[in-house]
């Protein structure tokens, strides 16, 4: 059986990391799979290639960008190859490009469009573990090396599970899985042994940091089982999967976003074909929106607000202010203090008084809402980011989420595997 491992900037943060990463990687070998391996870059170095580009550049070059911050993910296989090679077992590292991961040509922001393993799979045949720099692949139409965003090894990981009919994919992090809250914020959080794969899209979209959005979706699509584990222990972690034979619970959990801010265009004309001119520019430019709230007119205008990554805000706001003149409205403010407040869970569809409960619940925390948005497993508000803490465990105790017969999905671990072919993440 292949088994695709992940490990993220902590578990290869330093020499000694590697090693114990190493370690891990030749027991699964032992135990006769073969083995792929996609790794982040050490520790906090893309973090540190940033500020370096910064100090050069206001705005870099994205191609120049993404050319720098996939060194850090070279730097990582290659240290590791050499590391499971002073066990006694062959590796072959390989880049992106290399491993075949193929993507449109958004520099900072590339979507895998083809997966083609051929030299990974020759590797495997070979006997060699395959090491894989995450984060990067190359595009079709430039032949430049492009990046995934941020927690795009997740997405590496997922894309070549699916790609190679890989009988897993664990993700090993520095958690020891998946919680139904942050437990920094939360103490008493509990660890939920399963979750679905649509559950697990809400919670990472709502703020939790334990899989990248795109990876999930990349996994429900592919119908790729992940196993979110501790690269620091070998307790079971917690599996994500189709979820097709588990009972559902009410709530899985809640997962808190303060990296998220609160653009509003103000008097906006009530008139068709406005609202689809703002964010036609806007997917455009690529900026992500998430929640968004019109107001009821007054007078013939109205507000639009909307959610939007902190990281893309000036950006949408510069180009919003360009357009005002033409769209009529009077003025754009972009509001930092915000974080956005998220309960998920596949059963709340069946269980009326779920919103009920979580607004009375942030009610008598004397959290005030300033949005609301809901899909048929989840409820999102927005709320002022110094009120995060106490919204987040308000909301937890009211579903009494810390207590293990009242929520979470437990059960067996299903078999699920992906389905072997040439994927894309366009599929996803």
């Amino acid at each position: 059986m292949i088994v695709v491992q992940k490990y993220g900037g902590s578990s290869v943060a330093d020499t000694d990391r590697i090693k114990r990463v190493a370690q891990r990687v030749a027991a699964a070998r032992r135990g006769g799979h073969d083995v792929v391996v996609v790794v982040s870059a050490m520790g906090k170095t893309t973090d540190s290639l940033l500020r370096q580009a910064s100090e050069i550049s206001v705005i870099p070059p994205g191609r120049e960008l993404d050319m720098l911050l996939t060194a850090g993910e070279r730097i990582s296989m290659a240290l590791l190859a050499m590391a499971m090679h002073e066990l006694g077992y062959t590796a072959r590292s390989l880049t992106g490009s290399q491993a075949g991961i193929i993507t449109d040509a958004v520099h900072g922001k590339a979507r895998i469009i083809d997966v083609t393993p051929g030299r990974i799979r020759q590797g495997l045949d070979e006997g060699h573990v395959v090491i894989v720099a995450g984060f990067q692949g190359v595009s079709r139409d430039s032949k430049d090396v492009t990046t995934l965003g941020r927690g795009g090894s997740d997405t590496t990981a997922v894309a070549l599970a699916a790609a190679l009919d890989a009988g897993v994919c664990e993700i090993y992090t520095d958690v020891d899985g998946v919680y139904t809250a942050d437990p920094r914020i939360v103490p008493g959080a509990r660890k939920l042994a399963r979750v679905s794969h649509e559950e697990m899209l809400e919670l990472a979209a709502g703020g939790a940091k334990v899989l990248q959005v795109r990876s999930v979706e990349y996994a429900r699509n592919h119908g790729v089982a992940v196993h979110v584990r501790s690269s620091f222990s070998y307790s079971e972690g917690t599996w994500v999967d189709n979820g097709d034979d588990m009972e559902q619970a009410m709530i899985s959990g809640v997962a808190h976003d303060t990296g998220e801010g609160k653009l509003v265009i103000r008097g906006v004309p009530d008139k068709p074909g406005v609202a689809a001119r703002v964010f036609t520019d806007l997917a455009r430019a690529n900026v992500n929106i998430d929640m968004i709230v019109q107001n009821v007119s007054s007078d013939g205008t109205t507000d639009i607000s909307f959610t939007l990554p902190l990281a893309d805000g000036p950006r949408a706001q510069l180009l919003l202010e360009a357009l005002l003149p033409e769209i009529g409205a009077e003025e754009i403010t972009f509001d930092t203090d915000v974080a956005k407040v998220s309960l998920i869970g596949a059963g709340m569809k069946t269980h009326p008084g779920v919103a009920a409960t979580m607004f009375a619940a942030l009610s008598d925390a004397g959290v005030n809402i300033e949005m609301i948005s809901t899909s048929t497993i989840r409820i999102s508000v927005v709320i002022r980011a110094d009120a995060v803490a106490p919204a987040v465990q308000a909301v937890h105790d009211a579903f009494g989420l810390a207590e293990p017969d009242v929520a979470g999905v437990g059960g067996r671990v299903s078999g699920a595997s992906g389905r072997g072919r040439r994927v894309t993440e366009a599929q996803a």
